[in-house]
């Protein structure tokens, strides 16, 4: 990848650059799904995670699970789980706009007073798109995008995935991306476009 490229993927539509990684092991909880599914969800955690040389575990000692992943049929279906209104300010009227969007997904991030992110919540409105995709697909799919703080605008054109002698994959570019993001010399967070260069520059060096 270029600058300009790596720069783009942390640049959101207003303009503003944001990076931001995980600073505490992630532990995520899996909410609506059975246990096949449970199992293949774990599974894309475990492997991004060891890509990114970074951490599970089974307890935030602060939070319980840090990275809460929801399957539902419904935006309605969220004002009814409880507590969620306090994990998630604004509950209600979020869910009114995602509606209005026809919107399939939405991640809320919470950071660290370094920028480092701190908890994320993943919503997975199971709609016809969604339903067709192989849970694999899906499972590996949303765990990139909860690794790292990336554009929301990153993957609108381009899916973080591949397909490779019949296999989804992640694409090679992305996971190299992700590897040099998290070397420990960097910052856990950046709002300044000069990251991108210091991302590339290590990415030259990943073999």
């Amino acid at each position: 990848m270029t600058p300009d490229e790596i720069e783009a993927l942390f640049t959101r539509e207003s303009g503003e650059f944001l990076f931001a990684r995980w600073g505490r092991p992630i532990a995520p909880i899996v909410f609506g799904v059975e246990e096949e599914t449970l199992a293949i969800v774990k599974g894309a955690f475990e492997a991004v995670v060891a890509l990114a040389g970074h951490k599970l575990t089974e307890t935030d000692p602060e939070l319980g699970a840090n990275c809460m992943v929801f399957f539902f049929r419904d935006w309605r279906e969220l004002p009814q789980v409880p507590d969620l209104d306090r994990l998630v300010p604004d509950l209600g009227p979020l869910v009114e706009r995602l509606i209005a969007a026809e919107a399939n997904q939405y991640r809320v991030f919470r950071f660290e007073e370094d920028g480092a992110i701190r908890a994320a919540f993943v919503f997975l409105k199971m709609d016809k798109d969604m339903s067709r995709l192989p849970a694999e697909t899906l499972a590996l799919s949303q765990v990139v995008q909860t690794i790292l703080l990336w554009s929301d605008t990153a993957f609108r054109d381009a899916s973080p995935l591949a397909v490779a002698a019949g296999a989804t994959i992640l694409r090679p570019d992305i996971a190299e991306l992700i590897r040099v993001a998290y070397d420990p010399v960097l910052p856990a967070a950046a709002n300044d476009p000069a990251h991108a260069l210091r991302l590339f520059a290590r990415q030259e060096q990943v073999p």
